[in-house]
């Protein structure tokens, strides 16, 4: 069984930047795909950003690419979610995904372990 424990979330002001952070553990996070995803209440889960197991390879919603950098150290089983240029639309729950040595994906429905969230509010 694999947990996820977000950590980071806040507040902060249009154009400012934040930094969210996964730690896994049941698991050598090595062998995990890991992803970011958000969700605004009454809306559907969105796609972030996902990121292979070595790191070599990153994905990014268009909505978020080129303002959001996807890294990790499996070392410290953490994956980090670097947001700059932050918009008041990126306010949301961030959710930490993972799945078990397979390839990185978008796709929300393909990641078996969750993290319980955290908060992102981006002020005008």
């Amino acid at each position: 069984q694999v947990q996820l424990v977000e950590s980071g979330g806040g507040l902060v002001q249009a154009g400012g930047s934040l930094r969210v952070s996964c730690t896994a553990s049941g698991r050598t996070s090595s062998t995990l795909v890991m992803a970011w995803f958000r969700q605004v209440p009454g809306k559907e889960r969105e796609s972030v950003a996902a990121i292979s197991r070595s790191g070599g390879n990153t994905f990014y919603a268009d909505s978020v690419k080129g303002r959001f950098t996807i890294s990790r150290d499996n070392a410290k089983n953490t994956v980090y979610l670097q947001m700059n240029s932050l918009k008041p639309e990126d306010t949301a729950v961030y959710y930490c995904a993972a799945r078990l040595n397979l390839g990185a994906s978008l796709n929300p429905q393909l990641y078996n372990y969750w993290g319980q969230g955290t908060q992102v509010t981006v002020s005008s």
